[in-house]
């Protein structure tokens, strides 16, 4: 067999030695041929990482872009809802760098529940990746959100209000994009302070109802204009001897006159509720376009007896003065140094029971301790609040 034009192993090796040796500038293009590929792998991997970065940057716009939607009136266009999606979009990422964000659906079920999905595109130009040919890549990315049925309105009613002090509980809401609080919802009592005379072997006495009863006063409240929808007025009768067969629904009561032997009192409450007009329900407020809430009792007289004199849902330094619960009977204290969120505590399609002590006893304390007692309803549907949206995709 011929040899010719073959070399053999040890040739090769004998050449490559040579090459290695040699002093005259031939290893250079070796060098070049192999930094091209080095420098290949470098550059892709740079654009690589500038693609990952792109498209991180470009989910975090998105995802602000379709939450903020979410915060628009029901009645906006998908239209008007695609155009605030790419300003939003383009807000959140560097000029030129996001490409095009579009809203692909919007859908809100009968109970309230929205979802809405949208996409954003763009193609990134590439620097080393020309050298393949390779001009632009492109990105996608996408977001889903979910918005859960919230509170929009809320219905309350007194039940029973009682104690020597004044007070009132006023509703305060805080409109999108406004930052001052406006009353929504009034509800007074005032002391009728009754006192019980009655002679006992030709000498007088006077010996006072030892809760205290009143009268409640549930308002509406539009600006400067109040309207009276509930009112609820107590009276309480006196006795030296029990009462026979009161009134269902009556409160009994006795006190010892320490001024007369301690002699036992028996007095009986009877309280009277009527709603304006006469087939109304109570305090019907509109929160849906609120985006926060909460409850302010302002009893003056507080002050007496060091206690404050202004409690707020809102203050973790006062909220431990309100009770919520789901039942009559069962109506926790809130936890010392909570925040309470009114649109969470009140409940869909049932009634919620929320009570407050109005400083003549320290708590924590039971809540038969109380002094404010009222239920709140509520209704439920689609609503503007960021806080009820969550991100599924």
């Amino acid at each position: 067999m011929s040899t010719a034009g073959k070399s053999s192993p040890v040739g090769v090796a004998r050449l490559a030695k040579l090459f290695v040796a040699s002093r005259n500038g031939s290893m250079m293009p070796m060098m070049v041929l192999l930094t091209i590929p080095l420098l290949v792998a470098v550059g892709f991997s740079i654009d690589y990482t500038s693609a990952v970065t792109t498209r991180s940057d470009m989910q975090n716009a998105l995802d602000a872009a379709i939450l903020s939607i979410t915060t628009m009136p029901t009645t906006t266009s998908l239209g008007d809802r695609q155009t605030a999606l790419q300003q939003a979009y383009d807000a959140n990422i560097d000029p030129g760098k996001g490409g095009t964000a579009t809203l692909t659906s919007v859908n809100v079920a009968a109970d309230g529940t929205a979802t809405f999905t949208a996409t954003a595109t763009y193609s990134m130009p590439t620097n080393f990746m020309q050298i393949a040919r390779i001009d632009t890549v492109p990105i996608g990315v996408g977001s889903s959100v979910r918005k859960t049925p919230a509170l929009v309105q809320a219905n309350f009613k007194v039940t029973k209000v009682s104690g020597y002090w004044d007070k009132t509980m006023t509703l305060y809401g805080t409109q999108f994009g406004q930052t001052n609080p406006q009353s929504l919802m009034k509800i007074t009592y005032t002391y009728s302070n009754y006192q019980y005379t009655y002679t006992d072997r030709g000498k007088s006495y006077t010996v006072g109802e030892p809760k205290g009863y009143g009268t409640a006063t549930a308002y509406t409240v539009n600006g400067t204009t109040q309207t009276m929808v509930q009112k609820q007025v107590c009276t309480t009768a006196g006795s030296t001897s029990a009462f026979t067969n009161p009134p269902a629904g009556s409160i009994p009561g006795t006190t010892k006159d320490g001024n007369n032997n301690n002699k036992t009192i028996y007095f009986n409450t009877t309280c009277a509720t009527a709603t304006y007009p006469a087939n109304g329900s109570g305090a019907d407020i509109d929160v849906s376009q609120m985006d926060k809430l909460y409850l302010q009792m302002d009893v003056p007289s507080a002050s007496s007896r060091g206690q404050p004199t202004t409690l707020k849902s809102n203050d973790a330094k006062t909220s431990d003065r309100l009770y919520v619960g789901t039942t009559a009977a069962n109506m926790p204290e809130v936890a010392a140094g909570q925040i309470v969120d009114i649109f969470s505590v009140v409940p869909c399609g049932q009634p919620g029971y929320q009570a407050w002590e109005d400083g003549g006893n320290d708590v924590p304390a039971d809540v038969s301790n109380a002094d404010f007692f009222y239920t709140v309803t509520g209704k439920c549907d689609y609503n503007r609040r960021p806080s009820e949206t969550v991100l599924t995709q």
